[in-house]
């Protein structure tokens, strides 16, 4: 006889719809995923209405203050243990730390079982983006963490962290790690449609080596790499002579370096860039000179599933499964951008990397979805 799945409400405290960032992505992708196996409801902050019409998979209920005015939804619990009654929720997922402890009392309150799923750990998060208060936050992550059912960790590293240095439970902890809905590897003749497709759009030269950088523009981490493009990378690789160009894309810029990327020749600024997917086929090479932040770069991830060549530094690899990415990933140490642009300039326009299956296995959604309902609370 299956066994029965239980109901759960999923809290969310910032605006993840629609889902463009990577960390939005790990949200809702999951959740997705997991009401195909059983009933899911939402509770989210207000700044996500626009889901209530435009999400047709997913309950979402937004009505939560988000997480800069998150001590005002204790006016919220009596409608959220109203929620756990009439769903007949068995399970409360809290996304991210900020509301741990609002799942701790709903948890004293219903006797219903609590997980914290966790895209980083936030302290370092903010530690790295030089934020007052960092430790503070740290003393309270880990209190969440460990008044939890379960633990839900984005990667191995910040799993086996929280286990050594903030004593959480390790038979209650697992790694549910972001993931991806493409199920095998491109053609050949497709990547090389879509570089020609670039090359056309961009009036390029065929041997014209195409990089790509992708992200939340104004995440200091990512602030931080497009300074290293600019003042590390660039001259390097002009000195070297090679046809180049790098297409930088995400959301959330900050004008000062806006202005600074169209200044510059060799840098193709395209802001958000709706069909993504163009540019991770058809680049020749993603590069992720992060050296800040936690959690896992989830745009590497889009990149090798989109059979293209990565550079990185060895802090963005954190959380990756190296040892089926060999032949794709060129891991570089930190700072070392000799070593960074060298490995660029290596790069040839005619090689068309092809990504194991073992590593749509590995990320596929539904897989880890499937086994994650195996970690939740009996």
């Amino acid at each position: 006889m299956p066994q029965k799945k239980p109901n759960v409400l999923g809290i969310i405290s910032f605006k993840v719809f629609p889902a463009l960032m990577g960390g939005q992505k790990y949200i809702v992708d999951y959740y997705r995923i997991l009401s195909k196996q059983t009933n899911v409801v939402l509770a989210v902050s207000k700044d996500n209405k626009e889901a209530v019409i435009s999400e047709k998979e997913l309950n979402v209920l937004p009505f939560l203050f988000n997480h800069w005015y998150g001590f005002l939804n204790l006016f919220y619990c009596f409608k959220l243990v109203q929620i756990i009654k009439r769903e007949k929720i068995e399970i409360i997922i809290i996304d991210h730390s900020y509301f741990g402890w609002l799942g701790v009392l709903l948890r004293w309150l219903t006797g219903k079982k609590l997980i914290i799923k966790s895209a980083n750990l936030e302290a370092f998060r903010f530690r790295d983006m030089g934020r007052w208060g960092w430790q503070a936050y740290e003393v309270y992550e880990k209190w969440v963490h460990q008044k939890a059912d379960r633990n839900f960790f984005i990667s191995d590293e910040e799993r086996l962290y929280a286990i050594e240095h903030w004593k959480i439970n390790p038979t209650i902890s697992y790694t549910v790690s972001y993931g991806i809905t493409i199920e095998e590897p491109c053609t050949p003749s497709e990547k090389t449609e879509s570089r020609n497709t670039i090359l056309a759009l961009h009036s390029l030269q065929a041997n014209t080596k195409l990089f790509l950088f992708n992200g939340t523009l104004d995440y200091i981490p990512n602030e931080d790499a497009l300074y290293i493009i600019l003042n590390e990378l660039v001259p390097r690789l002009n000195q070297s002579k090679i046809s180049y160009r790098i297409f930088i894309c995400g959301v959330q810029i900050k004008p000062n370096w806006e202005s600074q990327l169209l200044a510059c020749p060799t840098i193709i600024y395209k802001g958000f860039v709706e069909n993504i997917q163009l540019y991770n086929q058809g680049t020749d090479c993603f590069i992720s000179p992060i050296t800040l932040g936690a959690g896992v770069k989830t745009k590497i991830i889009d990149a090798i599933a989109a059979c293209q060549m990565v550079i990185a530094c060895k802090k963005s690899c954190d959380g990756l499964n190296q040892s089926i990415l060999s032949q794709q990933l060129i891991v570089v140490d930190d700072y070392h951008w000799d070593g960074f642009a060298n490995a660029m300039i290596k790069i040839s326009v005619n090689e068309i990397p092809k990504t194991p299956i073992a590593f749509y296995t590995a990320y596929n959604w539904a897989n880890i979805v499937r086994e994650s309902i195996l970690y939740l609370p009996k």
